[in-house]
């Protein structure tokens, strides 16, 4: 029986994003548990889809003991602030003290964390977690396929284990991977073999999907090349972190060096040699819109990703073109969601279902290009936003929009809340009385999670760009610290710093 020490720190770092993740922020989860520490940890997790719910059943269920630290994640947002980030570390270091002596650290990780003041925040937890703990106690962590994985992070930690798919229905799945490679460090009792490559280019999010080509493919030639004794990750990276180590990364464990080489070099040449097939058609907001339209009364939605305002990165749900472009169209049967703005679902609860307010709606985030949407609207439907989260991505999760309310103009009906979560899950319409397989244009505020849920539902997923926070065309993101001669989209320009 092992003693395994765990706690989890998540946080997708859009450092062109308007507002920082404080400890607010973190309190209230943006869609996940809020912070939670010690006997609650488990009982808050336990049967979610994250890998810190994963990892510990497993390791309940071969009799190993787990003392809990702290768990936290915040909505993805522009840097964490840095009291936020001392102040969760120094739980997260706190706990891990206590537990002393203990055969293994876990760390359910994100990996694309970036602080006030740490570029790489992933990697500096590491190293203070090696420095407490020592060289010979094995740390494990648990990232995200978005994350932008550091050469600190590789050297810090015994291992790293990132998600297999994009929508992340894996997350539970992948604390389990961990584990098992976590049992296999204990048994061998020496840290294997790693083998590194970064990839030359950025991948705008909406073209990552792993449902979709190349990545497909990509991540079933991983899942091919491992054995029972190996192991190989794959983070296509989260490209609006402005800082030197932005990129996609591949990495692969094995006993030797040269079985670690071996292990990743076809598929390091596929992913080089995929660089051109990570694209797609982007659609203007209007011709989203006119497209939908003309395939409207098919008996299901045309669904429209309204992917560069998608708070999944780090987006504030705001922005109105998409909303704009449905009304000025004369939309019929269409939704849209999540629009966040608590102050005009409070003037809705204010007014009651069957009145009528004039709002400025939305548009409060300062995005180049996007204007509140001024108008009168109908309030069909008020609620208190509690979601019992119906899909596979929020799978065991109760969901918290605050208070939101149907609001309809003309032809469109529109899901506002007062919290910022990713709409991901059919659930979060319904709460306010929209059907989604009802509408025939649906606009979702996501850029890929949202398919694990619609596709099923959908006629056809497209992609618009209306104004956001997190550009589909990487090249319009104010790059300043990239790693010079990196291509910022695939098979597009290479960044080089402007001269001082």
């Amino acid at each position: 029986m092992a003693k395994i020490v765990y706690g989890g720190f998540q946080h997708e770092t859009n450092t062109f994003a308007p507002d920082l993740a404080d400890w607010a922020a973190f309190q209230a989860g943006g869609g996940w548990p809020g912070l939670v520490s010690g006997e609650k940890l488990w009982p808050t997790i336990r049967g979610s889809n994250i890998p810190a719910a994963g990892f510990v059943q497993a390791a309940l269920d071969a009799g190993d003991e787990v003392v809990p630290t702290t768990w936290c994640a915040a909505s993805p947002s522009a840097h964490v602030e840095r009291e936020t980030y001392e102040r969760i570390a120094a739980l997260i270091l706190d706990g891990i003290q206590q537990a002393l002596p203990v055969d293994a650290v876990y760390l359910d990780l994100h990996g694309a964390m970036v602080a006030q003041h740490f570029d790489d925040g992933e990697g500096e937890l590491l190293r203070r977690v090696r420095a407490l703990v020592g060289s010979g106690v094995p740390v494990i962590a648990t990232l995200d396929l978005h994350a932008n994985v550091t050469t600190r992070m590789l050297s810090e930690a015994d291992m790293l284990v990132a998600y297999r798919t994009y929508p992340h229905v894996d997350m539970a799945e992948t604390g389990v991977r961990a584990y098992s490679q976590l049992q296999r460090r204990l048994q061998t009792g020496k840290r294997p073999a790693m083998a590194v490559q970064r990839l030359p280019y950025l991948v705008p999010i909406c073209w990552q999907c792993t449902d979709i080509e190349p990545a497909k493919t990509l991540y079933q030639q991983l899942e091919a090349g491992e054995t029972p004794d190996t192991h190989i990750s794959f983070a296509t990276g989260f490209p609006a972190a402005d800082f030197e180590e932005c990129s996609p990364v591949l990495w692969a464990y094995a006993d030797t060096q040269a079985h670690a080489d071996a292990l990743l070099a076809p598929l390091a040449q596929a992913a080089l040699a995929a660089e051109s097939h990570f694209a797609g058609k982007l659609y203007a907001p209007a011709e989203a819109v006119h497209y939908a339209m003309a395939h409207a009364g098919s008996g299901k939605p045309t669904i429209i990703a309204d992917a560069q305002d998608n708070p999944g990165a780090g987006s504030n749900s705001d922005s109105t073109g998409m909303l704009h472009a449905l009304v000025a169209s004369r939309a019929q049967n269409a939704a849209i969601g999540l629009i966040v703005d608590a102050a005009s679902a409070a003037r809705a609860h204010e007014a009651g279902e069957g009145a009528r307010v004039r709002l400025s709606l939305g548009g409060k985030s300062g995005v180049r290009g996007d204007v509140p949407c001024e108008a009168e609207f109908l309030v069909e439907k008020i609620s208190d936003g509690k979601v019992d989260a119906t899909g596979p991505y929020y799978r065991g999760f109760k969901l918290d929009l605050g208070a939101c309310a149907c609001l309809r103009i003309e032809g469109v009906r529109i899901v506002v809340a007062s919290q910022k979560v990713q709409m991901a899950d059919q659930a979060m319409f319904r709460v306010v009385g929209i059907e989604p397989t009802a509408q025939d244009i649906l606009v979702v505020k996501s850029a890929v999670h949202f398919r694990a849920d619609y596709t099923p539902i959908a006629r056809e997923i497209i992609v618009a760009t209306a104004p956001g926070s997190m550009p589909m065309v990487l090249e319009n993101l104010p790059w300043s610290k990239l790693k010079p001669g990196i291509r910022i989209d695939p098979c597009g320009k290479t960044f080089e710093p402007v001269a001082a």
